[in-house]
């Protein structure tokens, strides 16, 4: 039997474990302010590997002076990015950061549509359902038990390894962002993202509210008053040209050009109003903006603000004002060519017998801190799963399987092996 045939052997043999945990993960509710936990019970697994564990708080002041920096309007307290760190004896091979978020996104509207509650993990058909099980705990698992499998040989990497959990993917990126201020260097980085293929771009993402101010009135004179949820959504319906320009063919970078409709602009929530028989004098809009990796954060924000601007002059008397919360994240382009790309394909084909596929994905991840500020080369490839962000997510167990294989086989071929004892 090859190391690599031990290692695929070694991981199988410790797939109910992996499960176990996952399930046990899921079940933490680390929706935004409750991650704590969630990365508590991250330290104490990571403590079983004998890793060295450092933890960065998240400090807005440091972060508002840093590339990267999302604005929030949320208070930072007990937050953290936690990192398990490996050093080899021999330090011969390279070095890899695996990362992933132990935040996920809230339910509290859509609960009683789940077949199970949200927090309860349930193993059914092959795949584990929970909120996070895909986005993206199963990922976090998958490169825990890669590096297990290799101390189960008796073996352990020739080079640093850093596994690292993080909060705030959903929301702004800080949490990774904090963890990149501590100065890590890796040969490269891996974030097992439910995209069961080798990323090669993702979108930018920006955050935004718009408040509006009418004038209330009785319904019984309506035309007496301006109706603020009214003007917010005519606010909101006056992007959807910019959106289809953005979606023009001749705007965008080679890795979106098959897309059908790449861009898309989200109104994720609406408040407004204060009594069903007065015209509402207030109303707020929370609108999603997405953009390719060659347009910037300040010419999007320009875009998005004359265009409001022009559609307000058609709306007397209404006031609005422009507020940015939460994602401010760039766009951007991974080394699909490079040795890191070239190492991760190959294990993958080893293991499932298939060169892996490559696609550019329409959503954010934390890779761009890395690729775009510390010029690592960086990529997402993880388990696959299916309705991250909606009802009943899940991830399939077969993916975590075969991707944690991949990624144990990456890291004995990235870094080399050494026994965990001589």
């Amino acid at each position: 039997m090859t190391q690599h045939e031990e290692i695929i052997r070694a991981v199988e043999e410790l797939q109910d474990e992996a499960i176990s945990m996952l399930s046990k993960l899921v079940e933490i509710d680390s929706t935004l302010g409750k991650e704590s936990p969630a990365q508590e019970f991250m330290k104490s697994a990571f403590s079983t590997l004998n890793l060295k564990i450092e933890s960065v708080p998240l400090n807005p002041t440091t972060l508002a002076n840093a590339r990267g920096f999302s604005p929030v309007d949320w208070e930072y307290s007990s937050k953290e990015a936690v990192t398990a760190i490996h050093h080899s004896r021999s330090n011969k091979g390279k070095s890899v950061l695996f990362n992933g978020h132990v935040d996920v996104v809230p339910v509290e509207n859509s609960a009683d549509q789940w077949t199970n509650p949200p927090f309860k993990a349930v193993v059914r058909d092959g795949k584990l359902y929970g909120r996070g099980a895909g986005d993206m705990k199963a990922g976090i698992i998958a490169f825990f038990y890669a590096f297990k499998a290799l101390q189960s040989l008796g073996l352990q990497p020739a080079g640093t390894v850093y596994l690292q959990t993080v909060v705030e993917e959903e929301c702004s990126g800080n949490g990774t962002l904090a963890a990149t201020l501590k100065g890590y260097k890796p040969d490269a980085v891996i974030i097992p993202e439910p995209f069961p293929e080798i990323v090669t771009a993702q979108l930018g993402v920006m955050w935004l509210s718009i408040e509006v101010s009418g004038t209330p009135a009785h319904v019984l004179n309506t035309s007496a008053g301006i109706n603020a949820i009214d003007a917010a959504f005519r606010l909101y319906k006056a992007l959807a040209p910019l959106e289809e320009r953005y979606n023009q063919p001749q705007i965008r970078p080679d890795a979106y050009k098959d897309f059908k409709h790449p861009i898309n602009f989200n109104l994720g929530k609406i408040i407004g109003g204060d009594w069903s028989s007065s015209v509402p004098s207030k109303a707020k809009i929370e609108i999603r903006v997405g953009f390719f990796p060659n347009q910037s954060i300040e010419s999007v924000k320009s875009d998005i603000e004359s265009t409001i601007g022009a559609a307000a002059k058609d709306l007397p008397g209404v006031k609005y004002n422009i507020h940015y919360s939460g994602f401010l994240a760039e766009g951007c382009e991974f080394d699909v060519d490079g040795e890191m790309v070239k190492a991760l394909s190959k294990a993958h084909e080893q293991v499932t017998g298939a060169p892996p596929k490559r696609s550019a994905i329409t959503c954010t991840t934390d890779a761009r801190f890395f690729q775009l500020y510390h010029h690592i080369p960086s990529t997402c490839y993880g388990p696959s799963a299916a309705n991250i962000h909606g009802i009943d997510e899940s991830v399939c167990l077969k993916s975590l399987s075969d991707v944690t294989k991949v990624l144990a086989v990456f890291i004995a071929d990235w870094c080399g092996l050494e026994p965990i004892t001589v």
